[in-house]
């Protein structure tokens, strides 16, 4: 069975806590993090697309949303 998230999420959350989650799709992402906005740091929120073009991480381009 393979591993089929195309997202991992980690997270600060404002007790302290530390998040990290997988979502398969946009989606997914979108709805766990207006979930879970009341408790996380929104700007220690961290969001990495696996299948991100290599030319793309390469020059820090991100594009989620």
């Amino acid at each position: 069975m393979g591993n089929t998230c195309r997202y991992v999420v980690n997270a600060l959350g404002k007790g302290g806590e530390t998040y990290y989650t997988q979502c398969r799709d946009k989606q997914e992402l979108k709805k766990w993090i207006t979930d879970n906005q009341e408790k996380l740091v929104m700007n220690e929120l961290q969001i990495t697309d696996k299948n991100q073009n290599p030319l793309l991480k390469l020059f820090g381009i991100k594009k989620f949303f």
